[in-house]
C-alpha cells in the first residue's frame, strides 16, 4: 500500500522531502509502521498519503473534558455525515470524560488501529478514524454511509409466487436478507478479503451442521489463492474458482434472489456473497439444479412437475431442432413424410444456400437481435425484438435467402431457449447448437448422435468443487431423483441431496401431517 512512500534509487521520495524537518519521519514508511503520538505529524502524513484525494476531511477539534487536541479523518462520500455529527463529534466536544476510559461515542463498532495500513483501509472502506494527541493509536469508527439503492424486485429472475426482494450492491444487506430466512445459530458466516488494490470482502454462508467440511476447505483454499488487482463482479470470481474454465456449462450458480439462495443453503450448499455485487454465488451445483426455479416449490407438485418436464423438453428443442433440420434436409430426408417433404422442397427452391449455411445465418441473426434487445433501453429493445424479427424474417423469405420452414425452426428454437430459467445455462445451450448443426451437416443423424454422446461424456466428467456435476444420474442416486426431472411432493423428500456432500441426510420436520 505505502510503496510510493519509499525512497527511490538515486533520489528521495516526495514525502521524505516534505517532512524532512521531523527526525522520526526520516525512516522508510510502510503499511506496518505504527502511528506517532504527535497529532501534527500524523495529520501531515495523512495529507501526503491522500495527496491525490482532495475530498479527504481532517476535522480538528478539542476534546471538551481535557482540552486535548484531536482529529477526525474521513472521506465524506463514503460516510454518514449525520452519524459523524451526532454520534461522534457532539459527544466528544460536549461530554466530560477521562481519556484513559471508554470514549463517549454512541457508534456501535469501535476498533483500535495501530498501523498506517489499518488507517488507510478504514478510511477507504468508509469508516472514520479518530486520532488523539499524545496517543500512538487511533480509533476506527463504523460510520459507513455510501450511496446504495433500496431492496427491490429482482430484474432477471421473476417469480410469480416468490418474495419480491432481490439482492443489492451492499454485502451486509445481502447477508441480512439471508439471515431473515434462517434465524439459527448454525448459520455460519466466514469472511475473507481478496484483491491487492481494490480490496473486496467475500463472505461464505452455510449451515455448520449440514454442509461438507471438505467442500468448505476446498472453497476457502480457492478463494484465498486468488491474486488479482480487484474483483469487480461475481462473474470474475467464478472464473477463478470453477473446476473447468474451458467448459461451456456453468459450474457455479448465480442468483439475485434471497429465497433461492436460502433454499440451496438448506440443501447443504454454500452461498458466496461478494460485496458490491447485486447477486450471490451458489456452490457446489449440478446440471439438474439449473432447471429448477423457486416457483417450483410454491406451486402444487403436479403442476410443478409438468412445468419442469417442459423445461427439459425446451432444452432438447434448443439443442437439437436446428441440427435435426440440417440433418433431415441434407442427408436423412427419407424420414420426412412425402407431403411435408414436397412442401419444404417448394419453399427451398429459390434458396441459394445449403441448409447448414441457411441455419447458421438465421441463428446468428437471432443472436444479434437478442443482444441488441438486451443492451438497448427496455421500450426500444422490445421494439427491436418483435418488429425487427418480423421484418427481417418476412424480407428474407420474400427475397429467397431462407425458406419458410427455416423461419419456423428459428422461432421455435428461440421460444424454447426462453423456457430455461437460468441465463448462464440457456446461453451455454444456445452456443452448443452451432457445433451440433455443423456435426449434422457433416454426418447427418449420426453426427447428432456423436455430438450428443460427446456432451453427455463431458457432463459426466465435470465436477463442481470436487462434487459430481452429473448427479443424480451419474453417479445415480435414486433418492435425489425425487427433485430432478420430476418434482415429488415436499413431504416425500425426507433426505437432503447427497450430491452436495451434506453431513446429515435427514431433513427436519419431514413427516406429513395426518388427520
Amino acid at each position: 500500500m505505502f510503496d510510493f512512500l519509499k525512497p527511490s534509487k538515486g533520489k528521495r521520495s516526495f514525502l521524505h522531502k516534505q517532512v524532512s524537518t521531523h527526525s522520526n519521519l526520516q525512516k522508510k514508511m510502510s503499511a506496518d509502521d505504527v502511528l506517532d503520538s504527535d497529532l501534527s505529524q500524523n495529520t501531515e502524513i495523512l495529507q501526503q498519503v491522500f495527496s491525490q484525494a482532495p475530498d479527504l476531511v481532517i476535522r480538528c477539534f478539542s476534546i471538551n473534558a481535557s482540552k486535548t487536541d484531536a482529529a477526525l479523518v474521513y472521506l465524506p462520500g463514503l460516510t454518514n455525515k449525520d452519524a459523524i455529527q451526532n454520534h461522534v463529534l457532539k459527544p466528544l466536544m460536549s461530554s466530560s470524560f477521562e481519556l484513559d476510559k471508554e470514549l463517549p461515542i454512541t457508534i456501535g463498532d469501535v476498533e483500535v488501529v495501530e498501523t498506517w495500513g489499518q488507517v488507510e483501509s478504514a478510511i477507504l472502506g468508509g469508516d472514520s478514524v479518530l486520532l488523539i494527541n499524545g496517543q500512538n493509536t487511533g480509533y476506527r469508527l463504523d460510520t459507513k454511509g455510501w450511496p446504495q439503492r433500496e431492496v427491490s424486485d429482482p430484474q432477471n429472475e421473476i417469480s410469480l409466487k416468490g418474495a419480491h426482494q432481490g439482492f443489492v450492491e451492499t454485502g451486509t444487506q445481502n447477508i441480512a436478507l439471508i439471515r431473515r430466512y434462517i434465524p439459527h445459530h448454525e448459520l455460519m458466516l466466514k469472511e475473507m478479503t481478496i484483491g491487492l488494490r481494490g480490496k473486496t470482502k467475500v463472505s461464505l454462508l452455510y449451515l455448520r451442521d449440514v454442509a461438507s467440511d471438505d467442500v468448505l476447505r476446498e472453497l476457502e483454499t480457492r478463494i484465498q489463492n486468488i491474486t488479482v488487482d480487484a474483483i469487480i463482479n461475481t462473474g470474475e470470481l467464478i472464473e477463478f474458482i470453477e473446476d473447468n474454465p474451458y467448459s461451456p456449462f456453468p459450474q457455479i450458480m448465480l442468483t439475485e434472489r434471497p429465497d433461492t439462495a436460502v433454499s440451496h443453503i438448506l440443501q447443504g450448499r454454500f452461498v458466496i456473497v461478494l460485496d458490491r455485487s447485486p447477486s450471490v454465488l451458489i456452490a457446489p451445483t449440478n446440471f439438474m439444479s439449473f432447471f429448477q426455479a423457486v416457483d417450483d416449490y410454491g406451486t402444487r407438485w403436479l403442476l410443478s412437475t409438468f412445468i419442469r418436464v417442459s423445461r427439459f423438453l425446451a432444452f432438447i428443442i434448443t439443442l437439437f431442432f436446428p441440427a435435426s433440420y440440417v440433418a433431415f434436409i441434407s442427408y436423412n430426408f427419407e424420414v420426412i413424410p412425402m407431403e411435408l417433404l414436397l412442401s419444404i422442397a417448394e419453399s427451398r427452391i429459390q434458396v441459394p444456400f445449403a441448409p447448414v449455411l441457411e441455419a447458421v445465418i438465421m441463428e446468428t441473426i437471432l443472436e444479434l437481435m437478442r443482444e441488441a434487445a438486451l443492451r438497448l433501453p427496455t421500450p426500444i429493445g422490445q421494439t427491436i425484438g418483435i418488429v425487427g424479427g418480423i421484418i427481417i424474417g418476412q424480407a428474407a423469405v420474400a427475397v429467397g435467402i431462407v425458406s419458410n420452414i427455416m423461419i419456423i425452426v428459428v422461432a421455435v428454437t428461440a421460444i424454447a431457449s426462453y423456457n430455461i430459467p437460468n441465463y448462464d445455462m440457456s446461453s451455454a445451450i444456445r452456443l452448443l447448437r452451432f457445433p451440433m448443426m455443423l456435426a449434422a451437416a457433416m454426418f447427418g443423424v449420426v453426427g447428432i448422435v456423436i455430438g450428443w454422446m460427446t456432451i453427455v461424456g463431458h457432463l459426466v466428467s465435470l465436477e463442481s468443487l470436487g462434487t459430481p456435476y452429473g448427479t443424480p444420474l451419474a453417479p445415480f442416486r435414486f433418492a435425489d431423483m425425487k427433485d430432478a426431472f420430476l418434482r415429488f411432493p415436499l413431504w416425500t423428500m425426507k433426505s437432503r441431496p447427497k450430491g452436495t456432500g451434506a453431513i446429515p441426510t435427514i431433513r427436519q420436520g419431514r413427516n406429513r401431517t395426518k388427520r
